[in-house]
């Protein structure tokens, strides 16, 4: 047992790869669509990367939730 008598989690490094894991299938994703996106001219290619640079951060609220407490959601009632 760790210190402080709290065994640690597996959640943690799992949750670690897979942060880690959906980086880098974002990544693909997004540049998978480069070619296109390359041809657009570059203002309209701006609000496309400024997009797709912010979305991928959105799935890991619940990721870090559920690394921290086990649950994927906020608990109802909870701010």
């Amino acid at each position: 047992m760790a210190r402080g008598g709290v065994a640690p989690s597996w959640r943690k490094p799992a949750g670690a790869l897979g942060i880690v894991a959906w980086i880098f299938v974002w990544i693909i994703l997004v540049t998978s669509f480069s070619h296109w996106i390359g041809q657009l001219h570059v203002l309209a290619q701006l609000p496309i990367y400024v997009v797709t640079g912010i979305v991928w951060i959105l799935p890991l609220g619940g990721a870090l939730r559920w690394m921290e407490t086990g649950r994927w959601r906020r608990p109802s009632g909870a701010q």
